[in-house]
Formats: structure tokens, sequence, C-alpha cells
């Protein structure tokens, strides 16, 4: 695996394989085993932390069903196919429902982090290329972004530059956490098109006048 993959390969390149293999319904340890490509290179890789090399994308290509140009950002990727197993993927820590039929670009995913038995340990952090917004729909979510602790609650907001070091994690043993999560690989986010409240209602008071 010494053949470095050519210049001009996409900076987001790590998180699509990410997604990828998150449409894919495969683990890290999964990927690995069917691969051979141990599970902290496969980690790194998708973090942006290591460069793949043309064979071990030749790889990955196979072993998720897409071509090149997919991994690329240059066509879209294929439906997820539907497992036995059900619409949730579950990986060591968490099943993961991807939303998005494409492999570039904003794409959707909705996350499930398992409940669990004892206090957690501070959520391990990562950075990578890309923004983040995600939203609470169960549960209490521990983010750890740089050097502050939130916990995020139903209805609860967050977006954030991923580059920044960040970490997710189930913030005790009261039950599961459920959130959406869209992500944008080379920097997409969400575009509101509508005015704040407050602009609304100075709005409002102005029409009534």
């Amino acid at each position: 695996m010494a053949v470095d993959v050519v210049d001009g390969t996409p900076a987001a390149m790590g998180p699509r394989l990410r997604a990828a293999r998150e449409h894919h319904g495969a683990t890290l340890a999964g990927v690995s085993c069917a691969t051979g490509i141990s599970p902290s290179t496969l980690s790194r890789i998708e973090t942006g932390q290591r460069k793949p090399t043309l064979e071990v994308l030749l790889q990955l290509s196979k072993e998720y069903g897409v071509s090149l140009e997919e991994l690329a950002g240059m066509a879209p990727a294929p439906a997820a196919k539907p497992r036995a197993s059900g619409p949730l993927s579950f990986g060591d820590d968490k099943a993961v429902l991807p939303l998005t039929r494409y492999v570039g670009g904003l794409h959707a995913h909705k996350h499930v982090l398992p409940a669990l038995k004892d206090p957690p340990a501070r959520p391990r952090q990562v950075s990578h290329d890309g923004y983040e917004w995600l939203c609470v729909l169960y549960g209490r979510l521990w983010l750890a972004l740089g050097g502050q602790d939130l916990i995020l609650t139903p209805g609860d907001v967050a977006e954030f530059d991923t580059r920044t070091p960040h970490g997710l994690a189930n913030s005790g043993p009261s039950g599961p956490v459920e959130y959406l999560v869209m992500f944008g690989p080379q920097g997409e986010r969400q575009r509101p098109r509508t005015p704040p409240a407050a602009a609304r209602a100075t709005g409002d008071r102005k029409a009534a006048e």
C-alpha cells in the first residue's frame, strides 16, 4: 500500500469514506475484518489524519459497492441496500440510519446511542474538515467541543466547524439518546430562509402601525 492517491483528490475524501461506510451499514471493525485494514488506520483516514493509498481506495470501493468517482464526489452514490437486520446499523457504541442517498455534499443521518450501565468517560474527540449541525430528539447528549462540555436535551441544537476537536456520548445511564446530524464534508451548511424571530416581530409591529 505504498502508492499515494494522485494530487487533486478532494479534501473531503475522508468524510466521504465515512459516509460510504455508514450507507453500507458497516462498522470499522467489520470493514477491517473484510479488508485486512486495521480499524485505527480506517479511522485516521476517515478523520483526515492519514491519506489513503490507491490500493486502499480500491479495496474500500469494492467493499462498499461504490465507484472511485462516487468516493471522489464526482457522481451520486446509489441508495443504501436494505439489510436483513433492519434499517439501523449497530456499531460498537451507536446505531446509524442514513437519511440521504448521496456520498458527496450535505448529507443527513439519525444516530442512536444505547443506554449505559455506568457513567461514561469524557467523549473521545476527533477533528476533520467539514461543518456539522445536530439536534437532539430524545435523551441527554454529551457534546465535548474543544474545551467545552455541553449537555444537550430534546430540542437542543448545536452547530460547529468540525475542525474543532469534538466528541459525542450518552451523558449517563438514564436511557438511550437519539439525534439528527446534518454534515457538510466541505463546509456546506444549512441556509435559513426566514428572518430571526426578533426581526419578524419588528416587521409585524411596523406593518401594524
